[in-house]
């Protein structure tokens, strides 16, 4: 069994950076990939970044490559979501999920079987 608990959001102006982090409680932390999600109002939720159960490989979505860094602590059992150059869509409830199977560039959330409460990203203009 694995809880995960985001933190890190807040309401930032365009441009600015925020770092989300998603501590995880439960034996099994090293043994899971680890993904954060995103969803707006109105939309579906969707793949944001990804990390391997070593942290040795990475997956973005292409709205955030190269703005967004993901990462992890396996001795902290945390990971981390760097944002920089924050843009207004980029408002949303930002969740982190986990995925026994190791699939960190899994982009279904149907495949994750944790998932934290969600923390709340606002870019204003």
């Amino acid at each position: 069994q694995l809880t995960l608990v985001e933190s890190g959001g807040g309401l930032v102006q365009t441009g600015g950076s925020l770092r989300l982090s998603c501590a995880a409680s439960g034996r099994t932390f090293s043994s899971n990939s680890i993904s954060w999600f995103r969803q707006a109002p109105g939309k579906e939720r969707e793949f944001v970044a990804g990390i391997s159960r070593g942290g040795g490989a990475t997956n973005y979505a292409d709205s955030v490559k190269g703005r967004f860094t993901i990462s992890r602590d396996n001795v902290k059992n945390t990971v981390y979501l760097q944002m920089n150059v924050l843009r207004p869509e980029d408002t949303a409830v930002y969740y982190c999920a986990a995925d026994e199977g190791g699939n960190y560039y899994a982009t279904n959330p149907r495949l994750y079987e944790y998932w934290g409460q969600g923390t709340q990203v606002t870019v204003s203009s």
